[in-house]
């Protein structure tokens, strides 16, 4: 069965489930929430805990010796199993598979992975462990989602913030979750419980956003100049190859200039994204893009990218981030 994050609190008040499963892309949700369960069972007395860490060599009897070896003083016992890779390979997950569908007596068992993509989540042993176990996954809120995240934990310690406060912190925390709270708790100690100003949240934040050169290709497509411009700046930053941010860029312009000279010999959207191999729910952000954007747009914006090429291998003069930013701001004119 799968719960929501926010439901696993009020689930572990409850009767504990013999499996537990947490995977997703944000580590300091996934560690919270195997916490929580790990202190759930101790407060229903399972005192013992095994913790098996699947490496290279590991061998999956210890998974069943580990279920077989109960504690010598009857308490029942936590099996803490992590798979840092989410490869189990074919015996882990025929032993998975075995193990999900009848979970021994005794025990609670942990499954902590990392992201699953869908092809791993069609697997015949995930697939076992999800059905028979609660599955929880843990992704990081997107930056729309984020204020509201950020006023959670902001109530957890009697506190609260304007919305414009809660924006700013976004902008500042984005990407880095782990520092997010971080920065939440040092308001903690700043001040006292009550709304938190603005002017506050400005003087305690430090700006500690991890940027990522997806986020460029995202935001270039919601033409989100604002967002694309303080993107650029914290990859310049951080010291991303310019190389990289470029193929990203220009990966993004071939596919929306050739989807829209299809739709302008008389395709459809659909049919033009098809073409460029865009399909099912990846093509949405395109067609906004594709409406906002004309085939001189992107012609124009592919011509700037070859320039920026010819900078960045010193052929031609100019500032390489400065012509990234008007690129950006190309693209996502409306």
């Amino acid at each position: 069965m799968a719960l929501r994050p926010e439901q696993l609190d009020a689930h572990l008040k409850g009767s504990l489930a013999p499996l537990y499963v947490l995977h997703g892309d944000e580590p300091l949700l996934v560690i919270e929430a195997a916490d929580a369960i790990r202190a759930a069972a101790r407060a229903r007395g399972y005192g013992e805990r095994e913790v098996l860490v699947v490496t290279q060599y590991f061998k999956w009897s210890a998974l069943l010796e580990a279920a077989g070896n109960m504690s010598l003083f009857g308490g029942d016992k936590l099996i803490d199993l992590r798979i840092p890779t989410g490869k189990p390979g074919r015996e882990g997950g025929d032993v998975l598979s075995r193990y999900a569908a009848q979970p021994p007596a005794g025990t609670v068992t942990l499954v902590t992975l990392p992201l699953m993509d869908w092809k791993a989540k069609k697997s015949a042993w995930f697939a076992a462990l999800a059905e028979h176990g609660i599955e929880v996954e843990l992704n990081a809120p997107p930056l729309d989602r984020l204020p509201a995240w950020l006023a959670g934990r902001l109530a957890r310690q009697q506190q609260s913030a304007t919305p414009e406060a809660l924006e700013f912190m976004a902008n500042h925390v984005e990407g880095n979750l782990l520092a997010a709270n971080q920065e939440v708790m040092k308001l903690a100690l700043l001040h006292p419980p009550g709304e938190l100003t603005l002017e506050q949240v400005r003087n305690a934040v430090m700006d500690v956003a991890r940027y990522d050169v997806d986020d460029l290709r995202q935001a270039l497509l919601a033409g989100d100049a604002a967002r694309a411009s303080r993107l650029i700046d914290g990859l310049r930053a951080e010291g991303v190859a310019p190389p990289l941010v470029l193929w990203i860029v220009v990966s993004e312009l071939r596919v929306l200039a050739s989807a829209r000279a299809e739709m302008d010999a008389g395709r459809s959207a659909d049919d033009a994204l098809a073409a460029a191999r865009i399909f099912g729910a990846r093509q949405s952000p395109y067609r906004k893009a594709l409406n906002r954007l004309s085939s001189a747009a992107t012609r124009t914006a592919l011509m700037q990218a070859a320039r920026l090429d010819r900078m960045i291998k010193g052929v031609a003069r100019g500032d390489v981030w400065d012509e990234f930013l008007q690129i950006a701001l190309r693209v996502c004119a409306r």
